[in-house]
């Protein structure tokens, strides 16, 4: 399963790190967080380097549906509400000068990434009450956004909210350029952070300051981002022969669609999930079913998923990692709106290390903390972790592993152990261990991507047990 990103291209394969070094900055993750913050510090002078466990922007970074937005769902009205207009200021100008800094590395360096400006929706086919407040909520902060009434989708809506100037582009384009002369170790893997100096499996670096870009973070103490966050999986395919939607479009309804286009294609996207909980798959069988009704004439050429780390408020932490940790700096729960986020933090975060200020990174600082403000979500996440780590010390099943069909998996005692088993096309069988290397939850299965996820903090391996995605950093049989 590759994103059209992926088909469109590919990076030159970098060095491992092969002995002991000193720099003044590294950044821990190749993606787009990770290379945008390198080269903002790299203009400015900084000795930086970029180490990443496997290859370049080979993690969520080529699996967004890049768009680069100020338009964050129905962020506006709920910021003024719960964090009052001048924090909700903050996040807006955050976002713009995001925006705007995306357009001006663009046409400076003639980048040919099919960077087009779009206007971005907000649409819906029910209530219209909420999308009329953040319109309200986006005059009041001086946005560039109108109600309308008709939008470019095959279905009516009772109404649009349009944030006008907005740009959608190819990721691994723009990073091929911008990382082609930064420093970057692939295939380089953390093993611990301390201080001043990064352990990894291919020597150790010692730094002034350290950026953990990992998506989600690696580190658990401190900063204990584990009680502060889950993770989402949502799901995409790229139609042939489908509409010019004229923009890119997404639902107030959780359970809605997006839409936008990239070239001759349209990507059409949904069925979000919370990472673990996809065990019986199904959602792309499900888009395809609703493609085919409202574009009967398109064909699928690509699809693929991508994973977003969900925070308690809403907002991304950004800055500091935690207060005990002056010279270590975090970027991640970027809320499915990581382009502009990834901006946002490479911002934030370069501007610390220069010792610069800037006028909004309060909103984003890690060290907020408001439970009354997001104790429905800390309930959830907690019942959740709590009832995976119950699951894993008891209730072992007792079937037996030969009751495994072809092509399926499931969680069986084995030995005398609770293992995960797949048994692939062809009657072979992966056993697996369900104990998640991260923090111990019990890990289920995901019949879509043939993986193992935790449905505690979103970690992910193959159905070998090979790792795939952040907090944990080794996979089931690395021990």
């Amino acid at each position: 399963m590759n994103s059209v990103w992926s088909e469109s291209c590919s990076f030159k394969k970098r060095e491992v790190l092969n002995k002991d070094i000193e720099v003044n900055t590294v950044i821990i993750g190749a993606g787009i967080a990770g290379i945008l913050t390198a080269y903002l510090l790299k203009k400015n002078g900084i000795d930086v380097v970029v180490i990443e466990a496997k290859e370049i922007a080979s993690g969520n970074t080529r699996n967004t549906t890049a768009k680069i937005t100020i338009q964050h769902d129905l962020i506006y009205d709920k910021l003024i509400k719960e964090f009052g207009e001048e924090k909700a200021l903050m996040y807006l100008n955050a976002n713009n000068l995001a925006l705007n800094t995306f357009r001006d590395i663009v046409y400076e360096n003639n980048i040919d990434c099919e960077f087009e400006e779009k206007p971005a929706y907000v649409y819906s086919l029910g209530e219209t009450e909420p999308l009329k407040l953040e319109y309200e909520a986006a005059k009041k902060l001086g946005i560039d956004a109108e109600i309308v009434d008709k939008v470019k989708l095959p279905f009516n809506v009772k109404a649009a909210l349009r944030y006008n100037n907005q740009a959608q582009f190819n990721p691994l384009k723009f990073l091929d350029v911008i990382s082609k002369d930064l420093t970057i170790y692939e295939d380089t893997r953390v093993i611990e952070v301390e201080e001043n100096l990064v352990v990894t499996n291919r020597g150790k670096i010692n730094a002034k300051h350290i950026v953990v870009a990992t998506h989600y973070p690696i580190v658990n103490v401190p900063g204990y981002y584990f009680l502060r966050m889950h993770q989402e999986r949502s799901h995409v395919i790229a139609l042939e022969n489908a509409d010019d939607v004229e923009g890119m479009l997404i639902d107030i309804d959780k359970s809605g669609y997006s839409f936008r286009n990239y070239k001759d294609l349209l990507l059409f996207g949904g069925i979000p999930k919370r990472t673990g909980k996809n065990e019986e798959g199904g959602c792309y069988e499900k888009l395809r079913e609703v493609a085919k009704i409202l574009y009967p004439n398109s064909r699928e050429k690509y699809h693929w998923s991508a994973q977003d780390c969900m925070t308690i408020d809403g907002i991304p932490y950004i800055g500091k990692y935690s207060s005990s940790t002056d010279n270590v700096y975090v970027a991640t729960g970027f809320n499915k709106w990581g382009m502009t986020s990834s901006m946002v933090a490479a911002i934030i975060n370069s501007d610390m290390i220069l010792g610069k200020e800037n006028d909004f990174s309060e909103i984003f600082s890690p060290r907020r903390f408001d439970m009354s403000l997001s104790i429905d979500t800390i309930m959830e996440d907690t019942i959740e972790t709590a009832k995976n780590f119950i699951a894993q010390k008891i209730d072992i099943p007792n079937e037996q592993i030969g009751h495994i069909k072809k092509g399926h998996a499931g969680i069986v005692e084995y030995n005398g152990e609770k293992v995960g088993v797949y048994r692939d096309d062809n009657g072979k069988e992966f056993v697996v261990t369900t104990k998640c290397p991260h923090l111990g939850c019990q890990l289920q299965w995901n019949a879509d991507e043939l993986s193992w996820d935790c449905p505690c903090h979103g970690s992910r391996f193959d159905y070998k047990g090979n790792w795939l995605d952040s907090p944990a950093i080794k996979g089931l049989n690395d021990y």
